[in-house]
């Protein structure tokens, strides 16, 4: 529904990737999940932001990042980085949740990453936000910790790649040292980005 609204070559390009996603059997989650949670936002954005599961809000809404961990992630989108959230794009690693919000299991990972890259494939961002450590070590094909990922720029298929930390890491562990580097990040991410608009005419 959303993506009919965006319009566009790239919207009509992930209308039926999101078909597929959405009766997809091809790992164990799809036996536990109310719904899949394929993606939001403007498809002709630059910046790409990609968490790492959906959680049970998610699961019942069929969107990423709308629980607390959402509601922060719009405050640092807005107020931090001074954008509106719907000009971006945010996903998921995996388009459903696991069970009690378990961490992603490796091959649950594999089985989901051809939508992911296909996603990126489509949207083609300049820059790609990667908050949490299993985005993080995917786009930077890395086993390092997210505290050793952040602060820096990668490069995956020719785009920027920052990362940062969780939001629901954040709200766990809420200092100012925290709060700090994760605006330093999304400050890196803006520096990225350059001053052009950030959703493509």
């Amino acid at each position: 529904e959303e993506l009919k609204r965006f319009g566009g070559e790239r919207a009509g390009l992930l209308s039926p990737l999101a078909e597929a996603v959405r009766v997809c059997e091809a790992c164990r989650l799809c036996a536990t999940r109310k719904q899949t949670v394929f993606g939001t936002g403007n498809p002709d954005s630059r910046l790409m932001i990609i968490g790492e599961a959906p959680g049970a809000d998610e699961d019942q809404q069929g969107r990423p990042f709308v629980g607390r961990a959402g509601a922060l992630l719009t405050d640092i989108i807005e107020k931090g980085m001074k954008l509106r959230r719907e000009d971006v794009y945010i996903c998921n690693v995996l388009k459903c949740r696991p069970p009690d919000n378990r961490n992603p299991e490796p091959d649950e990972i594999t089985q989901c990453r051809t939508y992911l890259e296909r996603q990126i494939e489509i949207i083609n961002p300049s820059v790609l936000l990667a908050v949490g450590r299993f985005p993080a070590q995917w786009l930077c094909n890395s086993q390092e910790p997210i505290g050793q990922l952040r602060g820096k720029r990668f490069e995956y298929k020719g785009r920027h790649v920052v990362c940062t930390y969780h939001p629901a890491y954040l709200l766990r562990n809420y200092t100012l040292d925290t709060r700090k580097k994760v605006h330093a990040d999304v400050m890196l991410a803006l520096e990225l980005l350059g001053s052009e608009p950030v959703v493509r005419p």
